[in-house]
C-alpha cells in the first residue's frame, strides 16, 4: 500500500484542537504527515511572509512536529524548503481552522493563504474550516476531510488551483453530501470596539460576529453549508478579472497622457 506524505499547516497554533484531530485522523490511517505550524494563534495573517526578521523553527516531538515563530505561509516556505528538503509531499493540508472561511474570509484567512503558498510552490493544496466556530465536531469534520483528501491524491487537482472547503457545523450523520460551490459575499456583521486601558490610552480591537442567517445566492459556499452540505470551492491563483479587461479597454488607458 502506497503511504502518502502530508505537510499539515494551520493559523491557529500547535494545540488547535482542528489541527490535533485532522493529524490523529491521517496518522491512523497510514499517512506520512509532517506537522509545521505557529507557535502562536496567527489568524487573519493572510499570506503574509515574514521578510523583517529571522525565524526559528522548533522541533516540539520527535514524530515530525515542529513550530515556527511566524505566519502559516512562513511555515509552509520552512516545511518545504528546510524541513522536507525541497522534497514535494503529496498534499499539503492546511487547518481544520478554528472559525469559518466563507466568501470574502479567503482574503484574510491564513489557512487559505497557507494552501495557496503551497499551490504557489507546486502542491496539491486543501484547507478545511468549519462554517461556525461554536461548538464545531472536529472529529466528525476530519472523517469528511479525510474522504475529500484522498480523492484528492487519487484525481488531482486543475493546474494553480487549490479547495478552500468548508463544513456545515452539524453532526457528521446530517450532512447531506459534497457541493462544488463558488465563493460567496460577505455575511459578517462588521465590528470595532473601543477600549480604555487604566492609563486612559484609547485602544480598537477589529472584529466581526458570525451572521449566516442572511439570504445567500445558491451555488455560493455560504448557502451550501447553510442547507447542510460540504462546501467545496476551487480558488485560482490567477485573480485577473478577465472581462474586466474588456470593459476597461474602452476606458483608452494607454493614451493617458
Amino acid at each position: 500500500m502506497e503511504r502518502y506524505r502530508v505537510l499539515l499547516v494551520n493559523d491557529d497554533g500547535y494545540q488547535s484542537r482542528g489541527l490535533i484531530s485532522i493529524r490523529n485522523r491521517l496518522i491512523e490511517n497510514g499517512f506520512d504527515v509532517i506537522t509545521v505550524t505557529p507557535d502562536r494563534n496567527m489568524s487573519g495573517s493572510s499570506h503574509s511572509l515574514t521578510f523583517t526578521r529571522p525565524l526559528k523553527i522548533e522541533k516540539l516531538e520527535e514524530n515530525f512536529y515542529y513550530i515556527v515563530d511566524g505566519t502559516p505561509a512562513d511555515c509552509v516556505h520552512l516545511g518545504y524548503h528546510i524541513i522536507l528538503k525541497g522534497k514535494k509531499p503529496d498534499i499539503l493540508v492546511a487547518g481544520i481552522n478554528t472559525g469559518p472561511n466563507l466568501g470574502n474570509d479567503i482574503f484574510y484567512s491564513g489557512t487559505v493563504g497557507a494552501a495557496r503558498e503551497g499551490t504557489m510552490l507546486g502542491i496539491m493544496s486543501v484547507a478545511f474550516s468549519p462554517a461556525s466556530s461554536k461548538n464545531p465536531d472536529f472529529d466528525g469534520m476530519s472523517e469528511l476531510a479525510l474522504k475529500i483528501i484522498k480523492q484528492v491524491l487519487h484525481k488531482g487537482l486543475p493546474d494553480k488551483v487549490f479547495l478552500n472547503v468548508t463544513f456545515p457545523n452539524i453532526p457528521i450523520e446530517k450532512v447531506k453530501g459534497f457541493l462544488l460551490t463558488r465563493q460567496g459575499r460577505s455575511a459578517y456583521k462588521e465590528e470595532i470596539k473601543r477600549y480604555l486601558s487604566p492609563s486612559k490610552e484609547v485602544y480598537y480591537w477589529i472584529g466581526g460576529e458570525e451572521a449566516l442567517e442572511e439570504e445567500c445566492e445558491k451555488g455560493t459556499d455560504y448557502t451550501a453549508v447553510k442547507e447542510g452540505y460540504v462546501s467545496i470551492t476551487p480558488i485560482r491563483l490567477d485573480l485577473t478579472d478577465y472581462r474586466g479587461i474588456e470593459i476597461m479597454e474602452k476606458f483608452d488607458f494607454l493614451n493617458i497622457r
